[in-house]
């Protein structure tokens, strides 16, 4: 299963950060290169535990929906979300805060399983795990910036 990893002090508290990650809003935002928009279950505001969020987004050329679930959720260090519906076979994505010195060590682990057997190991290798790295990395940025200037206030 491929795993992407993703690292960084933030200039901003954990509780901040964490809020951030769980925006609706500033999702999509972070998302607009693929026009993506919560069309079902929560659809804004900030996604808590239990909660469930579809999302619909033009990757590839392909309009999709994916819906995922909070499963677990420790305010402000850490909260997963899991795919229970969508273009991959399945995906696990982690998010800890650890507040330091008034930094916070942001981290996320991103594993998924594409679908299609062989031909989904091939894609995988060739396109899919650079471009959701990209996709990844990007959000993860859009978080830092907005917990790091005074963006945050219109999300959170």
């Amino acid at each position: 299963m491929p795993k992407i990893f993703l690292s960084a002090y933030v200039n901003a508290p954990a509780q901040r950060c964490f809020d951030l990650s769980r925006s609706i809003e500033l999702h999509m935002l972070s998302t607009s290169k693929t026009n993506e928009i919560a069309i079902a279950g929560k659809t804004s505001g900030l996604i808590s535990r239990g909660e469930t969020v579809t999302w619909e987004a033009t990757h590839f050329f392909i309009r999709q929906q994916l819906t995922v679930v909070i499963e677990e959720m420790e305010s402000p260090t850490y909260f997963t979300d899991r795919m229970v519906k969508g273009a991959f076979k399945s995906f696990h994505h982690q998010h800890f805060f650890e507040e330091s010195g008034g930094a916070t060590l942001m981290t996320e682990m991103f594993t998924y399983e594409s679908p299609f057997g062989i031909i989904g190991k091939i894609f995988d290798k060739l396109i899919l795990k650079k471009y959701m790295t990209r996709f990844l990395v990007d959000r993860f940025n859009m978080v830092k910036h907005f917990a790091e200037t005074e963006e945050w206030r219109k999300v959170v």
